[in-house]
């Protein structure tokens, strides 16, 4: 008896653990692919789980930080998915990488032309955006869910620090420290350097193979000299012994 109470205590004590922390690993999240270094462009993947068993998830909508506006920011295709950039003027122009912005892309929304994101399944929705700033460690976004029922869950609220996560949330993208390859122009440059080293080896090749053909045709000529000098002198021989 008292073994089952104790497995059934365990059994509920299991299920109570997995009931709480479940939230923790279905909220809507960012991650770049690579790295997102500061200064730099990074592309971004916003997860999207859908946690309901009885609807679909058929719009999500990314709110991009007023705080640390981006002046650059585009969606990827998606398959079965519409997409919308809003732009508009900020309150107050900030000057980031000595440019000043007065506009900039605020909010990105993906809206389902079909099903959308069905129960038991996830959607990635990738941007790529830049350039990152490189006075904070971090991007905070607020993203919005919609589900085909009409429910609403709104992925918005900041992590305090020393405090429990949130019931719901809010993405936040971790930058990494600043690398000279990390900076926009780097890859045209290294491109550049690469097209002039090929062109310089492509001369270098092209004068060698010059040099050559005009050895080889030198050489040609001296022989023919040679051969007619050749035939020459045995005509003066046969010539001579004739005469004796």
């Amino acid at each position: 008896m008292k073994a089952s109470r104790l497995a059934a205590v365990g059994t509920v004590a299991a299920t109570a653990v997995l009931a709480l922390s479940a939230p923790a690993f279905a909220h809507v999240s960012v991650q770049p692919e690579g790295a997102a270094a500061k200064g730099g462009y990074a592309v971004v993947n916003f997860k999207v789980p859908n946690e309901r068993d009885n609807a679909s998830t058929t719009q999500v909508e990314v709110n991009l930080p007023a705080d640390h506006p981006l002046a650059s920011v585009m969606p990827q295709p998606l398959d079965g998915w519409s997409v919308k950039v809003t732009k508009s003027k900020l309150d107050k122009p900030v000057t980031a990488h000595g440019e000043k912005i007065g506009e900039a892309v605020t909010k990105v929304t993906w809206t389902a032309d079909g099903k959308g994101i069905e129960p038991g399944f996830f959607q990635k929705f990738p941007l790529s955006i830049g350039a990152l700033p490189e006075d904070t460690d971090e991007l905070v976004f607020k993203a919005v869910q919609t589900y085909s029922d009409k429910n609403v869950v709104r992925w918005i609220e900041p992590q305090k620090e020393g405090a429990e996560e949130p019931e719901n949330p809010a993405p936040v993208l971790a930058l990494s420290a600043a690398t000279e390859e990390g900076h926009h122009g780097s890859a045209v440059a290294e491109d550049a350097t690469d097209t002039e080293k090929t062109a310089k080896d492509t001369t270098e090749a092209a004068s060698s193979s010059d040099g050559s053909d005009t050895t080889a045709r030198v050489l040609g000529v001296v022989g023919i000299a040679v051969g007619l000098a050749g035939v020459a002198y045995g005509v003066l021989a046969g010539r001579r012994r004739t005469n004796a």
